[in-house]
């Protein structure tokens, strides 16, 4: 095993404006999402974690919230490939990644989470990158929270597996 890895959540601006030009052309049309069909809400936003190796082994979480607020992140299967299908609530995964920092909390406090469902998380991320190099993921900003105040990552050992990416 080598060091630790911190990997980024990093925005799609572009794939985000997609799914909202999506719910946009349903409100202009009068017309009703597909049956089981995900759409993007306005507090939420896609992002994406690139995986430079495929044998990782989840180490822990670094969110930082620069105030008050509620982040919720929710990770996308591999089945979804945003370029050809829309986003099918089935194709989202549990447990769901929440954090967050109450009004109350000094500027070091550390952010709060539920430890037991963000541990399962990062390790059935872990597991996803063993098959894909890239993962979506949709944050949700709630309470105070935005894109500008959230500096999220996560961060992984290697872990010398020889992986069988797709």
């Amino acid at each position: 095993m080598s060091g630790e890895l911190q990997l980024a959540f990093r925005p799609d601006a572009q794939l985000t404006e997609v799914m909202r030009l999506r719910v946009q052309s349903l409100q202009q049309r009068g017309a009703r999402r597909q049956d089981g069909e995900r759409l993007l809400l306005p507090h939420e936003a896609v992002y994406r974690l690139d995986f430079p190796t495929p044998a990782l082994r989840f180490s822990r979480w670094s969110v930082r919230l620069a105030r008050a607020g509620r982040l919720t992140v929710t990770a996308t299967s591999q089945l979804w490939t945003p370029d050809l299908t829309h986003l099918m609530t089935r194709q989202l995964l549990e447990p769901t990644g929440t954090f967050w920092r109450a009004a109350g909390d000094g500027g070091n406090a550390p952010v709060h989470c539920y430890d037991a469902d963000a541990h399962e998380f990062g390790e059935r991320i872990a597991e996803l990158a063993a098959v894909r190099k890239v993962m979506y993921f949709l944050f949700a900003f709630a309470e105070g929270c935005s894109p500008e105040t959230v500096d999220a990552a996560i961060a992984f050992t290697a872990d010398g597996g020889d992986g069988g990416r797709v």
